[in-house]
């Protein structure tokens, strides 16, 4: 048997075995020798393509498909804190397993449990005190009540900031400023936050108003591209005010949803970046009246104490009204989250726990409790 190929690349005629799935465009022919003459006559016999080559390959198997079930919010919290757990969790598991009487010495290891897990001393303090209170009242039964209570504290905790700034329905478009220092992942959570909105089956467009950073503006589009959504832009170097006068005026006219705003990041004492963020918000304001309507504040899980110390300090000249908390994956220091919500006094709006697009999960205090907890 010959195969005629036709492709170029592989010389024309007589084409081996080995190279029959390279060639995508041949025709078989099998040659027969008669037995009734001297010399072999070639007599063209039809050959179905695919048994030739199942015969000679044998049969592609399919690929056997085992979906996964997808995660639900929960497994998905827990795996991103599982660094925290690791350590936290089974401090408690073992106080709460060895404890019959909560008494000082069983507050010090929750204490030191506490800190580990970088709530930091003022958050810490006032948990014990409360537990210590309640201890005074009503005898705190066994470890197991104790974590309990501990539960409480900490869901209490990352809940009232939420109640405070419970953000009011407003016309659209939403315009929201994403700001901070540079390195803790505003753009990539802007390019998320697309992604989730789309996902709530609202319409969004992005401006690239970090004017200043180099290659800003292109990594912005290559997450508008992937979340599928329109972005707003101009040349790096180009005033941020005037790109965001014209996001504003894009979202009124298309009937945008959410329009989030990429920022420059800056540190509380750039006077020039701060004033340009000032100049944001009165272009905002001006186009539409109430306008930004969230400031959200990126921050970086694994900096930790240090950097909610610089959030403190960005928070009072920003006019910041959430956080979003970005490599929580990353750290064992998960209790930040539970330190910003009392010390700022501001909610934990969104968690990074990856790099994949839907790896931004909207915060919930309970299930993030229960998953540093269970």
């Amino acid at each position: 048997m010959a195969l005629d190929c036709h492709n170029i690349g592989l010389n024309g005629r007589n084409v081996h075995a080995s190279n029959l799935l390279a060639c995508r465009d041949f025709s078989p022919r099998l040659s027969v020798s008669s037995t009734n003459s001297t010399s072999p006559a070639d007599t063209a016999v039809p050959i179905k393509l695919e048994t030739m080559i199942t015969t000679l390959f044998g049969r592609e198997e399919p690929e056997k498909s085992d979906p996964k079930p997808e995660k639900g919010f929960f497994d998905r919290m827990r795996q991103a804190v599982s660094r925290t757990r690791e350590s936290f969790s089974a401090k408690i598991s073992d106080l709460a397993a060895l404890t019959r009487t909560v008494d000082e010495s069983a507050l010090d290891q929750l204490e030191t449990a506490l800190l580990s897990s970088d709530l930091g001393v003022p958050t810490t303090t006032a948990i014990l005190d409360s537990l210590r209170d309640r201890a005074r009242h009503q005898a705190i039964e066994g470890g197991a009540e104790l974590r309990d209570l501990l539960k409480e504290q900490l869901v209490a905790i990352l809940k009232a900031p939420q109640a405070a700034a419970a953000t009011p329905q407003v016309l659209p478009p939403k315009v929201t400023f994403l700001v901070g220092v540079n390195g803790t992942g505003k753009t990539t959570s802007s390019g998320k936050l697309a992604a989730w909105s789309r996902a709530q089956n609202r319409s969004v467009l992005l401006c690239a108003a970090d004017t200043f950073r180099a290659a800003a503006i292109e990594q912005l589009e290559v997450w508008a591209s992937r979340s599928g959504v329109e972005m707003i832009k101009t040349r790096p170097g180009g005033d941020p005010a005037a790109v965001l006068f014209d996001a504003i005026s894009a979202a009124k006219s298309r009937s945008i949803d959410d329009l989030y705003v990429d920022t420059a990041g800056r540190l509380h004492t750039k006077t020039g970046l701060m004033d340009e963020l000032d100049k944001m918000r009165r272009t905002a304001a001006r186009l539409i009246p109430g306008a930004p309507h969230e400031v959200l504040l990126v921050m970086d899980a694994t900096t930790g104490q240090n950097g909610l110390q610089q959030a403190r300090q960005f928070t009072q000249s920003a006019g910041v009204t959430g956080i979003i908390l970005t490599k929580l994956d990353g750290t064992a220091k998960g209790g930040i989250a539970v330190a910003i919500a009392r010390e700022l006094s501001l909610p934990v709006r969104f968690v990074g726990v990856g790099e994949k697009m839907t790896d931004l999960l909207e915060f919930s205090p309970a299930e993030f409790v229960d998953s540093l907890l269970e």
